[in-house]
């Protein structure tokens, strides 16, 4: 029986080398996308950082004895002179894209005609962080998605005073790069928006990822140059919004929580503990008109006391990422159709749409994580 999984890991073999962290050379013709500005007053740094947890198997790879992570720390900078802006994609990732991400996760995406290599981001690699106490915030992305295409909205929120480390989640990932080159893709296989047992098993092991991470804060922000003053939030998107969420329920340490259109119950319709329980640290959730179901509805609803919901209209699920910014510049490029874009982000201009998430985030998290000059 041919599998998801193995569908992938054909592409893989035939389609790039691995190992190597180099990507294939592209013509200049195809497409450089390009990600929009952030807003904020200060310059953005940032570090990769590999953290390794010993104390549990890999939730993919149970023959793994140690669970290994990759996250980038966004934050502030006091200057950026001499320090390199950072590439969206690493080259062994993007290598990958054309190959995962576009056939098995975002059909609606090219298989060809783009140099996903070749676009930056507005962060400079290693630049000093500016002094003070800055709160954190956790970034975890949608299911299946690297933690590398939430870079617009990660770098919007530290160029307004905020670190946040954005964290891939490898094996159910598409890809992850490591520093020795090695690159991980991911194990799912099936449906987790259908499967019980499968999007039990995906949370479960974000939740964990989660939680490590939290516990590592301390000695990873002081190896960056950081001090948190312990005020600490967590954003996410779909599968991420519901990490996020579930989150705020169960860790004390979270105090704030944004929920991008994740569902709070499984496919079952059993609710997660944050719908069930009385919301009692500040839980905002953002959705759009064309993602809404009777699934979110239920779900969504039940959550009751400090818990504010939004809607964006004329958008879709991955208006949350960067897509917001690709989708409607790979139309205009003849590489999406408008019905595909309309499907993926919404009809929406990204005008519209990232100034108005960006705000929302942004606004929500500096009235319950407030940043100090």
């Amino acid at each position: 029986m041919t599998t998801r999984r193995t569908l992938i890991k054909s592409a893989v073999a035939s389609g790039v080398l691995l190992g190597t962290g180099t990507a294939h050379a592209r013509p200049s013709r195809d497409l450089v996308l390009r990600l929009p500005a952030p807003t904020g007053p200060y310059p953005v740094g940032a570090t990769t950082l590999h953290l390794t947890d010993h104390s549990r198997p890999d939730p993919w790879k149970p023959e793994l004895p140690s669970r290994e992570l990759m996250l980038t720390v966004f934050h502030p900078a006091r200057t950026v002179h001499g320090h390199p802006t950072a590439p969206h994609l690493t080259s062994g990732a993007a290598a990958l894209v054309p190959h995962i991400d576009a056939v098995h996760l975002h059909p609606e995406l090219p298989t060809s005609g783009v140099n996903w290599a070749a676009t930056t981001t507005h962060t400079h690699l290693g630049a000093p962080a500016l002094p003070g106490r800055h709160p954190v915030l956790l970034y975890t992305p949608g299911g299946g998605d690297p933690r590398a295409f939430g870079t617009g909205l990660a770098e919007d929120l530290a160029s307004h005073g905020y670190v946040v480390v954005s964290v891939d989640h490898p094996g159910e990932t598409t890809e992850v790069e490591f520093p020795d080159g090695r690159i991980v893709t991911t194990e799912l296989a099936g449906n987790p928006k259908e499967d019980t047992a499968l999007f039990h098993r995906m949370i479960d092991a974000r939740l964990a990822d989660v939680t490590f991470v939290l516990d590592q804060l301390p000695s990873l922000l002081d190896a960056v140059g950081i001090r948190s003053g312990g005020r600490i939030g967590i954003y996410g998107h779909s599968a991420g919004g519901t990490t996020a969420a579930q989150t705020l329920h169960d860790d004390p340490r979270v105090r704030a929580a944004v929920n991008l259109e994740g569902y709070l119950d499984d496919p079952s319709g059993a609710l997660f503990p944050i719908a069930r329980d009385r919301v009692t640290r500040p839980l905002l959730m953002l959705g759009t008109d064309g993602f809404r179901d009777a699934r979110f509805d239920r779900s969504w609803s039940a959550a009751r006391g400090r818990v504010r919901i939004r809607r964006l209209n004329g958008a879709d699920h991955w208006v949350f990422t960067d897509y917001a910014a690709f989708a409607p510049q790979l139309q205009a490029a003849g590489l999406m159709t408008p019905a595909a874009r309309a499907g993926f982000v919404g009809p929406i201009a990204p005008s519209r749409s990232i100034p108005w998430v960006r705000s929302a985030v942004r606004s929500f998290f500096r009235t319950a994580l407030p940043t100090r000059p």
